[in-house]
């Protein structure tokens, strides 16, 4: 199980990319930390172990 914004889920072995296709986010659009460090979006090919604490914030434009 990896831990993702404080809820378990069973993603353990997928890539950053692949969790935030999952999810429906936009990469271009989105940062995530794992154990505390950010993630480059150039390591989005990284693979989450059990365990992973992970934040993804999504950012939204508005005026």
């Amino acid at each position: 199980m990896v831990t993702i914004n404080g809820e378990q889920k069973d993603c353990a072995g997928m890539t950053v990319a692949e969790l935030l296709q999952s999810m429906k986010l936009d990469p271009a659009r989105t940062a995530v930390m794992i154990g505390g460090d950010i993630v480059p979006k150039a390591d989005y090919g990284r693979a989450l172990a059990e365990g992973d604490e992970a934040d993804i914030i999504g950012f939204v434009g508005g005026g």
